[in-house]
């Protein structure tokens, strides 16, 4: 029987965040994550608050055809936290039609499936795995507090050369003094520091898609 997968979301947009930003993308989020932040902007694919009456599964194959009629420069496996379902059927079937893969996770499980970019979003209520780390082609730390940055990158150091890019934590975008920590840490420390920012969210790109969950 064909590997299913519970999906949350696919759509095509953008990517909004970090290295390939502003480049065109389809983004397929699985359901399901036992990290649990407590300000997570795809909360519907976990919280009971946001509990779905039924939940798609859909076969490797479909979603690389899904894929496939968008034509994006690659696609975006995201969450929840997707690691924690075995993503090779999906990887082999999106790579089988010439379609680059990334995986946006926070390293806190074993990953399985063959991605050609990944990025590493560490959290600090379920740590990376230090396999993980060195695996990492970007790092993107959530400021959610002016320490944070210290925090994480004590914890889990990211390895030489790979881009940190730091985000504030969207609900407190505004917040001085997370913008202030941001900023002094990019003009102190310069590369592999970077500041970052969700540019599809004031373009309100994903939503153009209505295969889109609209945020609640």
């Amino acid at each position: 029987m064909p590997r299913q997968l519970p999906i949350h979301e696919r759509f095509h947009s953008f990517q909004g965040e970090c290295c390939h930003a502003g480049r065109a993308a389809f983004f397929i989020r699985t359901y399901g994550c036992p990290v649990h932040c407590p300000w997570c902007d795809s909360a519907g694919t976990w919280h009971p608050d946001h509990k779905p009456q039924a939940i798609n599964r859909i076969e490797a194959l479909a979603l690389a055809e899904e894929a496939a009629v968008a034509r994006p420069a690659f696609v975006v496996i995201t969450g929840g936290e997707p690691t924690i379902h075995d993503l090779t059927p999906l990887t082999e079937a999106l790579h089988a039609i010439d379609l680059p893969v990334h995986l946006e996770t926070s390293g806190a499980f074993p990953i399985r499936g063959q991605f050609d970019w990944i990025t590493l979003s560490p959290k600090r209520w379920k740590l990376p795995l230090e396999q993980n780390l060195s695996r990492a082609d970007e790092f993107k730390i959530i400021v959610d507090a002016p320490g944070a940055i210290d925090e994480y990158l004590a914890a889990c150091p990211p390895p030489p050369g790979v881009p940190i890019w730091l985000h504030p934590e969207w609900n407190i975008s505004t917040d001085p003094a997370i913008l202030d920590a941001i900023t002094a840490r990019v003009k102190t420390s310069g590369d592999p520091f970077r500041a970052g920012w969700q540019l599809h969210k004031p373009y309100a790109a994903d939503a153009l898609d209505p295969r889109s969950v609209p945020e609640k």
